[in-house]
């Protein structure tokens, strides 16, 4: 008989014989309608109804909040597309304006020499490793390029034909020291020619080489093509004069001189074709 009291099958009989016993009790304390059976479950199992219940509003906030999220990504993507178009039609707008540029100064050009032929190209390579700016265009001889002939931005010169091949042409800058053309001050008439410089295209800029001391060359002085001989007529414009600086190499003084045109970010150029060179 002992041992059946020490048992643990008597214990857990004995707890859940307390257990209901104490549902009734309560239960009858409440006036509750309840069963003893149900009073008890719902004592023993509110604990686990209650994080039941904080579980199941968790999962209806996560929902909520990813339903939003997907909402609100949909606003952005939205919004990104429109951004996109947005950028599109900019691009394109400055490419307008960027050819208007382009042929406003040279209907002028054309105007005053009905002669000139012209090409348009647009650049569609460029090599990072060269300084002087040149690149590669889509016209060649079969548009009637050749090498030598002139390019240019609008009525300013910022290169030559450096080599032509049937469907694309190399450009050499006006910043290359292969590069070389007769040039005049606009004002003063002081002639002299344009070069490029290693250290100047560092900074965007050519030199206008071998004045004097006595030059009347100095800032602000327009530089312009002389046309005294070759392919490049007179009249085109090279650029402004920023400084004069003495030659430490010579005896003479230079001029540095920036481009009337962004001759390191042509997108698009005119090529002078069927000029028939010589002195202006």
């Amino acid at each position: 008989m002992k041992t059946l009291f020490k048992s643990r099958r008597f214990k857990i009989i004995t707890a859940v014989i307390v257990l209901l016993l104490a549902g009734a009790l309560i239960c009858a304390a409440n006036g509750r309608s309840e069963t003893v059976q149900s009073g008890v479950m719902g004592v023993v199992f509110a604990p686990a109804q209650w994080v039941a219940s904080k579980i199941s509003n968790a999962i209806t906030d996560v929902f909520g909040e990813a339903s939003g999220n997907s909402s609100y990504l949909e606003r952005i993507d939205e919004l990104e597309k429109q951004v996109s178009s947005l950028q599109s039609q900019l691009n394109d707008f400055e490419n307008m304006q960027r050819q208007n540029a382009l042929y406003k100064d040279a209907l002028g050009l054309k105007q005053e020499n009905p002669s000139y032929s012209f090409v348009e190209a647009e650049a569609i390579g460029r090599d990072p490793a060269d300084i002087f700016g040149s690149y590669t265009i889509n016209r060649g001889t079969l548009s009637g390029i050749k090498a030598g002939d002139a390019v240019l931005y609008g009525n300013c010169i910022v290169g030559v034909i450096d080599a032509a091949y049937p469907s694309y042409s190399v450009v050499k800058t006006i910043l290359d020291p292969d590069f070389s053309v007769s040039v005049y001050d606009i004002v003063s008439g002081e002639i002299s020619y344009i070069t490029g410089d290693a250290t100047l295209a560092a900074q965007g800029k050519c030199k206008m080489a071998n004045l004097t001391s006595q030059t009347a060359v100095s800032h602000g002085s327009v530089i312009s093509t002389a046309g005294i001989s070759g392919s490049i007529p007179k009249g085109l414009i090279v650029g402004t004069v920023d400084e004069v600086d003495e030659d430490l190499s010579s005896v003479s003084y230079y001029a540095s001189v920036e481009p009337g045109a962004d001759v390191e970010n042509i997108s698009n150029c005119l090529v002078l074709i069927n000029y028939e060179g010589g002195e202006q």
